[in-house]
């Protein structure tokens, strides 16, 4: 497994980790109005998926609306930010942060997302940043754990292998 910290100090994943050239496990969430969400929901499309452990926080906010940003010059790609808040949250969130080009998804009922793609620290019920692409016949191309679960993700690498996936 990934070795993940959380200010600094070590946490446990719960889940398999994900490797390049895996095939993604499907996964249910829920989107803003509570429909359940599948990665058969994007079918066909490249998949940027991005964990954080909370959408209201500094860093995951602030890589949220960078991804955004980017989703929009990004051709047939999806950008999906999952994270443990609620819907209704997540939806706020968006609202407030004129977020229109990905989707905020939610993994608090059961952790579906968390543990199939190993992002889930146990103890805090919260998911580690990490990022995955997956290409539109579901390959998974690039994977990055973050290190450090309060630090950013490398948003060129994601964003060069989301335009390089077919």
């Amino acid at each position: 497994m990934a070795n993940v910290t959380f200010q600094q100090e070590p946490v446990t994943l719960a889940g398999t980790e994900i490797k390049v050239e895996d095939q993604a496990p499907n996964f249910t969430v829920l989107s803003n109005d509570l429909k359940e969400v599948t990665l058969d929901n994007y079918k066909g499309k490249v998949k940027l998926i991005t964990a954080v452990p909370s959408i209201d926080t500094g860093v995951c906010s602030e890589e949220s609306k960078r991804f955004n940003e980017e989703a929009d010059k990004l051709d047939n790609v999806a950008v999906l930010t999952i994270s443990m808040d609620l819907p209704f949250a997540q939806g706020r969130w968006s609202a407030e942060n004129g977020i229109k080009h990905l989707d905020t998804l939610s993994d608090h009922r059961d952790g579906d997302f968390g543990e199939k793609y190993g992002v889930l620290m146990k103890d805090l019920r919260l998911l580690a940043r990490a990022v995955f692409v997956v290409d539109s016949n579901n390959k998974v191309t690039y994977v990055e754990y973050v290190d450090e679960v309060t630090e950013h993700p490398d948003y060129d690498q994601a964003l060069k292998a989301a335009r390089e996936a077919k």
